[in-house]
């Protein structure tokens, strides 16, 4: 973000199923803002029970950006969304609203509020499909190698990351760079305001399997089937590419090619949901600058004192 300015930008994070997009609503309407949403696959068009993506009827007439920008076929870039979201706050900003940035992919947010040096390195396809064949463990041992200290942030299990750190690395030949803390200056200035949903574990963990259950109903299996389908029918997006796509995407494609039963996908899926919310708040918990908040009036109490302070 350009350091110079004086605008506020309210971030709202938290694990999934925990709320944020319902609260960010009820945020914005209260305080007279609209929402960037920061989900590395609600970029995605086309995937929108698997992603958990918010219906026109949710937003309450809330405007939300961010959303259904590409295909599921393409490989949207951390550098690309950092680009949109920029260009998308500012004109936010124009209008006299405050920007909210909603959102439980970290990488993402660490790239709007951190400003963080990521190389505009381009594709090494080759090098990409040599490394596809290789399993998770085996590159991040790599990664490791080649740069222990990114080995520590990145997510070991998630290949498409580790490939492309890996790619950094072998196309630079130097480590990842770390990112840039320019939101210091930003906290100073009192511009920038993270919020961070807390929820107990065990109503959390039911809110999951209940939601998890709600999407099955809706039509999620059937939402892959059709982006796997050959166009017009679909979007004609391959099991391989579908496994990049996330874990319900994932599972839901090795239950449409037969590898495993209905139960065994439902199993799977809410066994490595549950995974990643551990993941996301061990992540969460290193950010010191996180006002952690259980209820609307927290959050409200906070923000109202952020956006009178100068």
């Amino acid at each position: 973000m350009n350091k110079s300015r004086n605008q506020k930008l309210i971030v709202l994070l938290g694990p999934t199923s925990s709320g944020k997009s319902a609260l960010g609503i009820k945020l914005a309407r209260r305080f007279n803002g609209e929402i960037v949403s920061a989900d590395s696959r609600q970029v995605y068009k086309g995937l929108n029970i698997s992603s958990g993506k918010i219906t026109k009827k949710e937003m309450g007439g809330i405007s939300h950006y961010c959303l259904d920008l590409v295909s599921p076929k393409t490989h949207y870039t951390v550098i690309q969304f950092k680009k949109e979201a920029e260009k998308t706050i500012k004109k936010i900003e124009k209008r006299g609203k405050i920007p909210f940035v909603v959102g439980g992919s970290a990488f993402y947010i660490k790239a709007l509020a951190d400003n963080p040096a990521v190389p505009e390195v381009p594709a090494n396809w080759k090098l990409r499909r040599t490394l596809e064949k290789k399993s998770a463990d085996v590159l991040f041992a790599m990664l490791k190698k080649l740069d222990p200290r990114r080995a520590r942030t990145i997510e070991a299990k998630n290949k498409r990351r580790l490939i492309r750190a890996i790619e950094i690395v072998k196309t630079t030949g130097k480590p990842v760079p770390p990112k840039v803390m320019s939101y210091e200056l930003r906290v100073k200035n009192n511009d920038l305001l993270f919020l961070g949903i807390k929820i107990d574990d065990k109503i959390l963990k039911k809110k999951i399997e209940k939601r998890l259950d709600e999407r099955l109903r809706k039509g999620m299996i059937q939402e892959i089937k059709k982006l796997h389908a050959s166009p017009p029918a679909g979007g004609g997006v391959s099991w391989k590419r579908l496994d990049e796509l996330g874990l319900e995407p994932r599972w839901i494609s090795k239950f449409l090619q037969k590898e495993i039963t209905k139960k065994e996908m439902r199993d799977k899926l809410l066994r490595d949901i549950f995974r990643f919310v551990k993941h996301q708040y061990t992540w969460w918990k290193k950010e010191k600058r996180i006002h952690w908040i259980r209820s609307q009036r927290e959050a409200e109490k906070l923000i109202q004192k952020f956006l009178i302070i100068r």
